[in-house]
């Protein structure tokens, strides 16, 4: 279930839908809330981006909503392993969606999902500094590997989580994060990034 959840391709379905465009065909190719933000506009990648955090969302509380209490008791060491279990393979059907022909996004929306439903006031922590750095440099993928980094530090510093596996996945998160976004990051230093606007450009 978590990983069909994951493999819901957002992207490609919403732009083919509303706008007859796949978005795997443009900009950076990846069928994710960046690339939508970049080929079809904000309006459509804040759509897209929406519905990818809850696919991560979603998976990662699937023991609640199915009252799976063999996995143990919620908020134990055992029970959050498990959503983080399920949160991981949401990610990985994102990656590779079954129904999208495994082309997919890199899972930094889906992520997010995760570690809202796993850390709500660490996941709002990664959102502040997402959205600051997104607002002084306007670079989507600078922003996710910031809001990236963020979380294993809140996680060990500012809230002291004492579940290990927690900040174990947290840095799993940033591993995962610059493998994904190796292009962005060698755009980034050549300068060649595309740039996204929150707000109209005053002219």
């Amino acid at each position: 279930m978590a990983y069909f959840f994951g493999s819901i391709p957002t992207a490609v379905w919403f732009g083919r839908a509303f706008y007859g465009v796949d978005v795997r065909e443009f900009g950076s190719g990846n069928a994710g809330a960046t690339n939508t933000f970049r080929v079809l506009g904000a309006k459509a990648g804040a759509i897209v981006m929406a519905i990818d955090i809850l696919k991560g969302w979603t998976a990662t509380l699937l023991p609640f909503m199915l009252n799976w209490s063999i996995v143990g008791v919620p908020g134990s060491s055992q029970f959050i392993n498990f959503q983080l279990a399920l949160g991981v393979i949401a990610v990985i059907g994102h990656l590779f969606p079954l129904f999208a022909g495994f082309r997919g996004g890199k899972g930094v929306a889906t992520l997010f999902g995760m570690i809202l439903a796993i850390h709500t006031p660490a996941a709002l922590t990664c959102v502040t500094v997402f959205i600051l750095i997104l607002l002084i440099t306007h670079y989507v993928s600078l922003s996710s590997i910031s809001a990236a980094f963020t979380f294993p530090f809140s996680i060990a510093f500012i809230f002291k989580t004492p579940v290990p596996a927690v900040l174990i996945y947290g840095i799993a998160i940033c591993a995962l994060v610059l493998v994904t976004h190796q292009k962005n990051i060698e755009r980034l230093l050549k300068g060649h990034e595309s740039k996204i606007y929150l707000f109209p450009k005053r002219k």
